[in-house]
């Protein structure tokens, strides 16, 4: 890797991730991530029109049609749903393919005559950009270096976009959450939607020629997605966007240029700005799998460690009922009651014993169970909350009687002693439960 060609890649590659993971951010967090891949190929036909009118690739008539172009499909999309009462998938998705096929068909009338490739308007060439740069530098102080020319526009869309997102945080934020609180307030939400549909556009145009409408829909939507995993703080959103799409980036490229080999030997690569796409992907899939909160495998063990803190706490209060009836606590009883525990299990008997031992809540002495000091506190917390919900359904709902147990066993493990509390004064401090068996007191045994 060498900073001539991998750096410069790289460069642009980061640059106009970020570039686009700023104006995604509120469309992601506003469900309207599909409206940057309907305006990134709606701006097709203003690059052609563009072409056709300038004959050159480098001219601000190219610039200026797909502006007005990707505006003109978010606007017309925004129409079409208000006023045309059309659902907002149906009315991006009309929209996307009339504009995307114009454009289409206005590139094959003028491929012969303009230097136009339509698959490096939807793949991008970021490969080639090293080859067209400009020096900078500042004489003595700064030795002259070159950047790649595709860093320019999107380094000002780049900065238009954090100015503009930084100025109006607060009303964008407003917007996007409660856009009725924000008419009230004198902000106007429709107004602030189509500046962040203004910004999608213009970034989509600064970064088509260097990556490609496919990689921009991409780094639009892949990086925010991701934050949205891992954080529901706006402003944690968007820093981790913008980290994440740089890290998507740079280890596309690098993906790019190193994993071909492992397969196919030395020497060979592939497109860097579709493994970036590939790279923003497996961030996301990597978040759904291990986000903290909201990862699939985060939320299995979650549920695992739930499941079987209820499964101890059955245990707990089965224990504590046997006591108080007097019935026998033999080992083989106990096995035996708790297989049949619908939330215990055969399978987790001994496991849960193992448990309620290690922690000091129960002991197992000469084949008898006998509950700790511990275990019966917590034990007479669970049976109390149980019987509270019993004795409250009992009169406040329609639950027949004989239903009263089932019901209150899904409610006893999620009631502290605060809801405890307050369940006690609903009742009007009531002893006994409709039962007729005695309500434990909120005092430690």
């Amino acid at each position: 890797m060498t900073w001539d060609v991998d750096g410069m890649v790289m460069l642009v590659g980061v640059a106009a991730a970020i570039a686009c993971a700023l104006p995604g951010i509120f469309l992601v967090v506003r469900g309207m991530g599909l409206m940057g891949d309907a305006i990134s190929h709606a701006i097709l036909p203003g690059i052609a029109i563009g072409f056709l009118l300038s004959g050159s690739r480098d001219s601000v008539w190219m610039f200026l049609g797909a502006a007005i172009a990707g505006v003109a499909a978010a606007m017309l999309t925004q129409v079409l749903h208000r006023v045309g009462r059309v659902e907002r998938g149906a009315a991006m998705g009309t929209v996307f393919t009339i504009f995307f096929s114009v454009g289409l068909v206005l590139m094959v009338q003028t491929a012969d005559s303009v230097d136009i490739d339509p698959h490096c308007v939807l793949y991008g060439a970021i490969e080639l950009v090293p080859l067209d740069t400009f020096s900078i530098g500042l004489g003595s102080v700064i030795a002259p270096f070159a950047v790649p020319q595709a860093m320019v526009p999107i380094l000002i869309v780049m900065a238009i976009s954090v100015v503009i997102l930084t100025l109006l945080w607060k009303e964008l934020r407003l917007a996007n959450f409660d856009p009725n609180l924000a008419r009230t307030l004198g902000f106007n939400a429709d107004v602030l939607l189509q500046l962040i549909m203004v910004l999608t556009a213009a970034t989509c145009v600064a970064c088509f020629e260097a990556v490609g409408s496919v990689m921009t829909v991409t780094f639009i939507v892949a990086p925010s997605a991701t934050a949205l995993l891992l954080s529901r703080r706006l402003a944690v959103v968007a820093m981790l966007s913008v980290v994440l799409a740089a890290a998507a980036a740079i280890l596309g490229h690098i993906a790019a240029i190193t994993v071909p080999g492992w397969f196919f030997g030395e020497g060979i690569d592939t497109s860097s700005s579709g493994m970036m796409a590939v790279a923003a992907a497996a961030l996301f899939v990597t978040a759904v799998m291990l986000s903290p909160q909201r990862g699939v495998v985060s939320r299995r063990f979650a549920l695992r460690r739930l499941s079987s803190a209820v499964a101890i706490e059955d245990a707990l209060g089965l224990l504590y009922r046997l006591l108080e009836r007097g019935e026998s606590t033999s080992d083989d009883d106990v096995r035996r009651l708790l297989a049949g525990d619908v939330r215990v299990g055969a399978r987790r008997v001994n496991r849960v014993l193992e448990t309620v031992q290690r922690r000091s809540l129960a002991v197992c002495t000469s084949g008898q169970w006998a509950l700790t000091h511990g275990g019966r506190r917590e034990a007479a917390g669970l049976v109390r909350a149980h019987r509270l919900w019993e004795t409250y359904l009992s009169t406040r709902s329609d639950v027949p009687l004989s239903h009263l147990h089932s019901a209150a066993e899904r409610l006893e493990h999620v009631t502290d002693a605060a809801m405890a509390g307050a369940l006690e004064k609903e009742i009007g401090g009531a002893t006994m439960d409709p039962h007729g068996r005695e309500i434990p007191s909120g005092e430690s045994p």
